[in-house]
């Protein structure tokens, strides 16, 4: 099966810090890699890392056959194959909806604007807020504009998501809005890392779960391996404590 995202011996230092301690892993078209691990783990940096919002220092990843780290990486072009999903939105609030939606789509892929409203309709209904189009950010709930920002990633048309804490700011209620989206996209085939602490999307959704800890992957399996069946000491301790919580 094709390989979507290839991460080959990655390391990050942040002034002396590990934050990433040779790192390998490989996304194969369709697979959710859901990432699990306490603060500060290295998680939210091999995201950041996947899409050029940091830079390695040293080892490679690959979507497909773009070498992400290259000295030569159309960065533009790595940010098209790879929609970020924040914890905090990232929406533009003096856009409303649809324009936050088309914004990319007519000026970096030149589409006409016609053509960008009616994709932007079409994902806006996709992720149950097609009457939400002309309301702006602050007119909507957390889990609202959760899902414009999912909207806004997928009409890029990306061959993987990437959703870092993106339920951590929200009640709930807009938890499983949220949550139900994504569910939805996993069924529908699409390829995406996720990090975050809602285990039982993991459990319903992943293809693969990853446990990291102090920027080293410890263990990785398939659900069932790493929630009822974990090998390493650390993945057993760290479960126990999140479980109990």
């Amino acid at each position: 099966m094709l390989s979507r995202v290839k991460i080959v011996n990655v390391s990050k230092n942040f002034d002396g810090v590990i934050a990433l301690k040779d790192v390998s892993l490989e996304v194969k078209n369709g697979d959710v890699f859901f990432i699990i691990g306490s603060s500060g783990s290295g998680k939210s940096t091999l995201l950041r890392c996947i899409n050029r919002l940091e830079n390695v220092s040293s080892g490679e990843i690959w979507i497909e056959d773009i070498l992400v780290t290259g000295s030569k990486a159309n960065i533009r072009q790595i940010r098209e194959e790879t929609g970020m999903v924040f914890q905090s939105f990232n929406l533009f609030p003096h856009l409303n909806v649809i324009d936050n939606i088309t914004l990319a789509l007519r000026l970096v892929k030149k589409i006409n604007p016609k053509e960008a409203s009616e994709s932007a309709r079409t994902l806006l209904k996709r992720v149950g807020l097609l009457d939400k189009e002309k309301s702006y950010p602050e007119q909507l709930s957390g889990g609202q504009q959760q899902r414009v920002a999912i909207a806004r990633a997928l009409a890029m048309n990306p061959k993987v998501i990437l959703f870092d804490e993106p339920t951590s700011a929200l009640d709930p209620e807009m938890t499983k809005e949220v949550l139900d989206v994504m569910l939805d996209l996993a069924n529908e085939g699409m390829t995406m890392i996720v990090v975050s602490h809602e285990m039982g999307f993991a459990k319903a959704a992943a293809t693969t779960v990853v446990y990291m800890d102090e920027g080293e992957v410890i263990e990785i399996g398939t659900p069932d391996e790493i929630f009822n069946n974990p090998k390493k000491e650390r993945t057993i301790r760290f479960l126990k404590n999140v479980l109990r919580a």
